[in-house]
């Protein structure tokens, strides 16, 4: 038998990469061969630093915050920019192509979770602004940007990922824009705030297209299950799971067909993974509430529960389909949505 793919991958015990003021993880199918839909980076900003201004060729960015603050700039081909303030909980969405930058704001330490919608994302597929201009002939980019060529190599040479800006604040006039700020904007979600789905194991909140109309390609869950809780059987069938755990510890199964399964634990800073249409589970196996962070390479939101697919059918077909007493049948799911057990 041919060996079965590893859903499981350790993205913070990775060897980070380090700029000023910044640190970054991350995990595409070269790192984590199994995630062939989607890819995933951890990344943390000091107060005042910068993710440089870039764009991604080839994948979407969705983004969760953990903790701090984070400021985007975004613009969009027609010139437009946008500029919004990402808390614990807010989720942002920027279309491949279009030029952002990020930038920790506030007195603390942000991290966050980028999620790609395209596990072949990589740097090579990341154009950052100070790359483009230091390699292109300096008398094109002084003719460009409007400098002399001595201004324009003054600027930085090579890539600088990431810089160490100053700290915006309200006494330095660099927080204006704060107080024009909405709950829902074109590019953030407020995942947090929304009232979750609640059940007898646990909490579900999940943004899609439907709420998030500009994220057409990603819509994301974060799921909450009690001590001994069980995210029960059950798989996508439009989309890839891309799973980051947050806090907790828990066992993931994913059934491939034909008998093939694969089972791991996992711990915060883990990276899971379950194929489009391949059943699954989460269960929390600590004495704490298990978080996961969730996304799914499409930007509506399927999902096909077993207990549901069971409680649906006719008696006759289900015991006859699994041979089973009157008495057997009698205990199984009747509800049609159980979700978290």
């Amino acid at each position: 038998m041919a060996e079965l793919p590893k859903f499981k991958y350790k993205l913070e015990a990775e060897k980070p990469k380090l700029g000023p003021g910044g640190i970054t993880r991350g995990a595409s199918i070269n790192e984590f061969p199994a995630s062939v839909g989607l890819a995933g980076v951890s990344m943390h900003l000091d107060p005042g630093a910068v993710r440089e201004l870039h764009w991604h060729a080839n994948a979407a960015e969705w983004g969760y915050v953990v903790t701090g603050c984070i400021r985007t700039t975004i613009m969009h081909p027609d010139g437009s920019i946008y500029t919004d303030f990402f808390y614990p909980g807010d989720v942002w969405y920027f279309p491949k192509g279009y030029g952002h930058v990020l930038q920790g704001v506030g007195v603390e330490s942000s991290h966050f979770i980028l999620i790609f919608d395209n596990g072949n994302f990589s740097e090579d597929h990341t154009f950052s602004i100070t790359d483009f201009v230091s390699s292109v002939p300096s008398a094109i980019a002084a003719q460009s940007l409007g400098l002399t060529e001595a201004q324009v190599k003054t600027l930085y040479q090579g890539e600088a990922y990431f810089a160490q800006c100053e700290i915006p604040t309200n006494a330095n006039g660099l927080l204006t824009q704060r107080e024009k700020q909405e709950l829902i904007t074109m590019h953030k979600y407020p995942l947090h705030a929304q009232t979750p789905r609640i059940f007898e194991g646990g909490f579900q909140r999940v943004v899609t297209q439907n709420d998030f109309p500009i994220s057409t390609t990603i819509c994301g869950s974060l799921i909450e299950i009690m001590p001994g809780g069980l995210r029960e059987l059950h798989w996508h069938p439009n989309a890839d799971e891309w799973q980051y755990f947050l806090e907790g510890t828990a066992e993931v199964g994913v059934f491939l067909a034909q008998g093939h399964f694969v089972k791991d634990e996992y711990e915060a800073g883990d990276l899971g993974y379950a194929p489009m249409g391949a059943g699954h589970y989460i269960k929390n196996t600590g004495n704490t509430v298990l978080k996961v962070l969730v996304g799914f390479n499409s930007g509506h939101y399927q999902s096909v529960d077993l207990s549901e697919w069971i409680a649906q059918n006719p008696k006759d077909i289900i015991q006859g389909n699994f041979g089973i007493s009157d008495e057997t049948y009698a205990a199984l799911p009747k509800k049609a949505k159980r979700f978290i057990k």
